[in-house]
């Protein structure tokens, strides 16, 4: 199989649109950190990687915005950001090895998705290249901005599927002064959820609530059911939390980073030691979740404060299963990474809806004959 790694938009550009000349299917990523996701990838002809696309392009820390190309690992992004103070607080899993464009092209998040938001809220720009090797620039380089249609946006969560990404534009938000988490370990769900239920209707609300179940905390060294709540502020204003979560386990500076990373990393780890295991995610309305955390059988790790929840399975049989009986409660789910193959089975997907047909049309107009990163997405569009 060739292997490319373009070291400028434009020879990417001109890449792509020889082997779509050709008509070659292409296998498109950064890193590759996530072949797992959205049901694998069938074998390609090429593989196209973004590795090479290392450059910072524009970078205002007064403006709270950056522009980077998509091959720029994501731990230098983050360093070069917490130099001058600042942050693109997404959390996304696999950060070591992850590359900037696909910690956006996979869409995942992390812990403080419920106070700062998911990639389509922190992305600003883009640039893309399509298989007619033209770089098309979607949004800019301010916060507001309402100059057309954000085409840019579709790619977020494409997995590669639809173009390729040149560059992105952050907007960027400051590092707090301080941090403090507050670890509550319960012997019963109920309890759990009662605590996770007054934290939400407290005025001050925290960055992270996360709950594991005695599963999930296991995992990391904790025991029970383990609510994880993460607040950020000012000095003054982390002392206030410290007085209206009294009473529990806190974690500051090095012990905090340390809890965070092995949450943010929980299902890479996952899946690192069990190369056929599955992940489902599943999203819930909040009064819902302690449903959903009672009927799994297996790890399960909860953003308490929106309603998304990860179940990890050894077996495809018991992930479809899970996936299958959470459908019938009428929440909505998916197997994010399936086995070590790529593969997952046919219920990876139970319930498309009707937003389906409309994925469809939006491939079809990116790339009418199927050649990039064919098989993602379960081979369904």
């Amino acid at each position: 199989m060739e292997r490319i790694a373009p070291s400028t938009p434009e020879q990417m550009a001109e890449a792509l649109a020889a082997f779509a000349a050709a008509g070659k299917t292409i296998h498109v990523g950064g890193a590759f950190s996530k072949l797992r996701q959205g049901g694998g990838h069938a074998p390609a002809a090429v593989t196209v990687s973004t590795s090479a696309l290392t450059r910072v392009l524009q970078y205002e820390p007064k403006d709270l915005t950056v522009s980077v190309e998509s091959g720029l690992p994501w731990a230098t992004f983050t360093r070069l950001l917490a130099a001058n103070g600042q942050m693109v607080p997404l959390d996304p899993p696999f950060a070591s090895q992850a590359t900037v464009g696909g910690a956006v092209v996979s869409n995942l998040c992390g812990p403080r998705r419920r106070w700062f938001g998911s990639a389509r809220d922190l992305v600003i720009g883009m640039q893309y290249a399509t298989l007619e090797g033209k770089r098309v620039q979607s949004g800019g380089m301010v916060v507001k901005n309402v100059a057309g249609l954000d085409t840019g946006k579709l790619l977020i969560g494409s997995l590669g599927t639809l173009a390729v990404v040149l560059s992105i534009n952050f907007k960027l938000a400051p590092a707090p002064p301080c941090t403090r988490t507050f670890l509550f370990h319960f012997t019963a769900l109920p309890a759990a959820i009662q605590k996770r239920n007054s934290i939400l209707q407290e005025v001050l609300q925290p960055w992270s609530i996360d709950l594991l179940n005695p599963h999930a905390s296991g995992r990391i060294d904790e025991e029970g059911w383990v609510l994880a709540v993460q607040a950020g502020g000012s000095q003054r204003l982390v002392e206030r939390y410290e007085l209206e979560l009294a009473g529990t386990r806190v974690l500051a500076d090095e012990a905090e980073q340390r809890f965070w990373e092995r949450i943010r990393e929980f299902i890479p780890e996952f899946l690192r030691e069990k190369p056929d295991g599955y992940v489902v995610r599943i999203s819930t309305p909040i009064e819902a979740l302690g449903d959903a955390a009672a009927s799994a059988p297996v790890p399960f790790l909860a953003r308490a404060g929106n309603g998304v929840a990860y179940a990890l399975f050894t077996d495809a049989d018991g992930a479809a299963n899970w996936l299958k009986s959470a459908a019938g409660r009428g929440w909505r789910g998916v197997i994010e990474f399936a086995g070590a193959d790529g593969a997952g089975p046919d219920e990876a997907w139970p319930n498309p809806g009707p937003e389906l047909e409309v994925m469809r049309k939006v491939k079809q107009l990116y790339d009418s004959r199927n050649l990039l990163n064919r098989g993602r997405l379960y081979g369904r569009i």
